[in-house]
């Protein structure tokens, strides 16, 4: 149980902190970008980040919200850099814009965090036609992932210092749909479970992950990509769910993690030396540990990259 602050081989447990997994590591020089970073755990990502000396690049939907968070981590770390700029996951032209600003922005790309995502919400579809919560947490993060590859890879040679990709999964992975991925039925309303959806687009996060950590190390790349689980905490981001926030507010801070906590495994990941070298694994409180059965299925992982390609080249499942 978590709240025992068992810790594992890391030396770290769920109740350690991000500022308490990353004490004494010097992060200056180091460029990270943070998706979803203008709240929870994107926010406090930003915030140890800066505070180890990144330089993070917020990419938010809503710029002033962003530009808040950065003026209130400012004060509070006057020498921090940090940059904000436009991006709506759920819409693959914000995609194409955000990465084609940042490719030709000269600036380097040592750490990309995909942590932004949205859970259980009411069926929807996306601007470009995809069911929201898929097209939002995985196709997203894929789109940008990949457009955003070369400068990482171009940063890796010129540093000598190994670029890293750290993409937010959950244990909810492991209550998707039974097949995993509704690949013939992304967007049947009929059969849509928005809890079983959500399962679906965070095993689409882990696969992801393995695959192209898989397809890195074949290239002979040095970029690890690796997949987590947070934790459970007090965020946002069941938002569409007003009576399961009102139960997380009333007896979260006895169950479940805070966000100092929830941010750690993921800023462990991504600037921790125990983890140099480490590639297609998943973590959980700051080690690593299992997914389910599917999340290591290989196959499933190919077909899901190749479904994915599709939907992003011609932005239709059809």
């Amino acid at each position: 149980m978590w709240f025992l602050g068992w810790k594992g081989p890391s030396g770290f447990s769920a109740t350690s902190t991000a500022e308490q997994v990353t004490h004494g590591i010097n992060g200056t020089g180091l460029t990270a970008i943070v998706t979803g970073a203008s709240s929870g755990l994107g926010q406090e990502t930003t915030r140890v980040f800066a505070l180890r000396g990144v330089h993070v690049v917020m990419a938010v939907r809503n710029v002033e919200s962003g530009k808040n968070v950065k003026e209130t981590i400012l004060k509070e770390i006057p020498a921090a850099k940090i940059d904000v700029m436009e991006l709506d996951l759920s819409i693959m032209a914000s995609v194409r814009k955000f990465a084609a600003e940042y490719n030709s922005s000269g600036r380097p790309l040592n750490i990309l965090i995909n942590n932004a995502g949205i859970m259980a919400t009411p069926f929807m579809l996306s601007q470009d036609n995809i069911e929201l919560q898929f097209a939002t947490n995985h196709l997203g993060h894929f789109l940008l992932t990949n457009l955003l590859l070369e400068t990482m890879k171009k940063t890796v040679r010129e540093c000598n210092q190994e670029g890293r990709i750290v993409i937010l999964s959950s244990l909810a992975h492991t209550f998707s749909y039974r097949e995993g991925i509704h690949f013939d039925k992304l967007n049947d309303e009929s059969g849509y479970n928005c809890y079983y959806a959500y399962g679906q687009s965070k095993l689409a996060n882990i696969l992801h992950a393995n695959e192209l950590s898989r397809r890195l190390k074949e290239e002979g790349v040095e970029i690890t990509v690796n997949s987590l689980h947070p934790g459970t905490i007090d965020t946002n981001i069941a938002r569409s769910h007003s009576y399961v926030n009102a139960f997380v507010k009333l007896v979260g801070k006895y169950f479940l993690k805070n966000v100092q906590q929830g941010a750690a495994t993921q800023c462990y990941v991504a600037l921790h030396p125990q983890v140099k070298g480490i590639t297609g694994e998943y973590f959980t409180d700051s080690n690593k540990a299992k997914p389910s059965t599917l999340a290591q299925d290989k196959e499933l992982a190919k077909k899901l990259w190749e479904f994915s390609l599709k939907l992003t080249d011609n932005g239709s499942i059809f």
